[in-house]
């Protein structure tokens, strides 16, 4: 007999990967320049020069190594940080096994450099190097659902995985409505759905799939209502900021706001995937702040968890990489540019959208009460646009504008057909 919760996730794909493996299906039908696919989230621009510069030079430090031990390194590499140089790693070294949480001197490296940037005060001890934000999301969670009445809080829209990784994890997910003006969590809603069975709520600023990013006046209020309620109901309840895209933020008026800094109860869940544009290679991390109640054990969980979850340790290399370019990222001018674009293009054509803080991607009011239906109307024209019911919203659709520039411009056409379309009906 085989487990009939993971048979419906592998049979039930996300609209986010529906779309992405319809568009594939309508490249080679049509050809890829005709079909205008803004389904994932998957990047367009390049990494830093960097990357690939320290990986070229890890991969030749581990040859010199392999031939005549680590005592015949005796050429100096600059490194693109001047916090770190290259290690005499082997070829063995860089493909092998770390410690199951990372390894030390790569979460040094990580805590040293939020540290420096946020002003705070992380410990190494405490950082848990992971497979990814999702692969660290889900042992997170793991960690913290012990009951099969345990609640997680999310706030509406969030990412579709966010329901998937609590359920398998034991939990339920509880949302969390938005104000539809400005897209920031309904405090009220959140004070009446915190209950003896909340256990964490997650947070994701820059916002998927809105690009809102919270300030330090929204944050203060949340952190004051969970204390509040932790308070009343005598335990713990943890906020999760996923911060994956963490970095791209477009309004200089809303800077990042650390979590950490509001909130002791707090735990940090973060990728590279998009600062660097590597979202294949599976890296980041999971931090625990030190001023949580029971960090240590609360650490030693979300360990357990992953080893029960089949994480032996997050990938070697790119462990390796991070030190060398933790301080680097891919040019989001273009990202920027884009979505410039995009947005004065479709609200001349008469869309109504919500102009992202953040992320890359744009939120946009469907034509029709049923954005499942608009989604599938726009395959007509070659449009792939996730219908925001898969967000827990409905009446809006997500447009993933990290993609090349010509996708951008030849798709206007396409979009106002289908604003056509629609208003002649």
């Amino acid at each position: 007999m085989i487990n009939s919760d993971m048979l419906s996730f592998g049979k039930e794909r996300s609209a986010i990967r529906e779309l992405f493996e319809k568009g594939k299906e309508l490249k080679q039908k049509y050809g890829a320049e005709n079909v205008y696919d803004f389904s994932i989230g998957n990047p367009s621009i390049l990494p830093p020069r960097e990357l690939s510069d320290t990986v070229k030079n890890l991969f030749m430090v581990s040859k010199i190594v392999d031939v005549k031990g680590k005592n015949g390194v005796d050429v100096e590499i600059e490194s693109p940080n001047p916090n770190y140089q290259y290690r005499k790693l082997s070829t063995n070294d860089l493909h092998g096994y770390t410690s199951a949480q990372g390894d030390e001197e790569v979460r040094g490296a990580v805590a040293n450099y939020i540290n420096e940037k946020y002003s705070v005060s992380l410990d190494k001890n405490l950082i848990y190097m992971t497979c990814g934000a999702a692969a660290g999301l889900a042992i997170t969670l793991k960690a913290l659902i012990s009951d099969p009445n345990d609640e997680i809080i999310v706030f509406a829209p969030y990412f579709p995985e966010y329901k998937v990784f609590i359920e398998n994890a034991g939990g339920k997910c509880v949302p969390c409505i938005p104000n539809f003006n400005n897209f920031y969590p309904d405090l009220i809603d959140l004070e009446e759905i915190v209950n003896e069975n909340t256990r964490a709520v997650i947070i994701n600023s820059p916002n998927n799939p809105t690009g809102v990013v919270l300030d330090d006046k929204i944050v203060t209020k949340i952190s004051e209502i969970l204390d509040k309620k932790q308070k009343e109901f005598n335990h713990p309840i943890y906020l999760i900021s996923d911060e994956p895209y963490r970095e791209l933020i477009y309004n200089d008026n809303k800077p990042f706001t650390f979590f950490t800094k509001f909130y002791d109860n707090s735990i940090i869940n973060y990728s590279f995937s998009k600062v660097v544009s590597i979202p294949g290679e599976r890296i980041g991390y999971v931090v625990v702040n030190p001023k949580a109640e029971n960090a240590i054990d609360l650490y030693y969980a979300i360990c357990g968890a992953g080893r029960a979850s089949g994480y032996v340790c997050a990938p070697s290399l790119f462990q390796f990489i991070i030190p060398h370019i933790i301080n680097k990222k891919s040019d989001f001018s273009i990202y920027k540019n884009n979505v410039k674009y995009l947005y004065e293009e479709l609200s001349n054509i008469g869309y109504e959208c919500i102009y992202p803080d953040g992320a890359f991607y744009l939120f946009v009011k469907a034509l029709c009460p049923d954005d499942k239906e608009f989604s599938k109307k726009a395959l007509d024209y070659n449009l792939l646009i996730v219908p925001s019911t898969s967000f827990g919203v409905s009446g809006y659709f997500r447009i993933s504008y990290c993609v090349k520039e010509d996708v951008i411009k030849n798709s206007i056409v396409k979009f106002k057909e289908l604003y056509n379309y629609y208003k002649n009906k």
